[in-house]
């Protein structure tokens, strides 16, 4: 099993965060500009931790190489069900530098759009460390 997928499963969100490049560029589901850095990364996925509900991954794909995956992923926001998929890119030194996050139906993108609109002001707080 993938390191990655293995801290997210366990819900060991520091163990996701050491994974994080420095520079990683994380672009959500639900808003338009991408988001880039540690702090505000991490910040996110600590929220998102919180939102989801019956999150488990069922698929993993990689490129040979390594440094592409896909996680295909289920989960629960305020009640609807969704589908959604991580892609990762990961750097020369096994780091996270890209991570995109897509998801469906849009009833369920709208419920978590809500969902961490209704927190983005605590997860900024937290990624600029006050």
């Amino acid at each position: 099993m993938h390191p990655f997928r293995k801290a997210v499963e366990s819900g060991d969100i520091d163990a996701v965060t050491a994974l994080l490049a420095e520079d990683v560029v994380f672009t959500s589901p639900v808003a338009f500009k991408p988001y880039p850095g540690k702090a505000i990364t991490a910040a996110i996925l600590r929220a998102v931790f919180r939102v989801f509900e019956d999150f488990t991954y069922v698929r993993e794909i990689a490129n040979p190489d390594g440094r592409d995956h896909a996680f295909v992923f289920t989960a629960t926001v305020a009640g609807k069900k969704l589908q959604g998929c991580d892609f990762l890119h990961f750097d020369d030194e096994g780091r996270i530098d890209e991570f995109t996050v897509m998801v469906r139906p849009l009833s369920a993108a709208q419920a978590l759009a809500e969902a961490m609109g209704a927190r983005f002001e605590q997860i900024s707080r937290e990624a600029a460390g006050q």
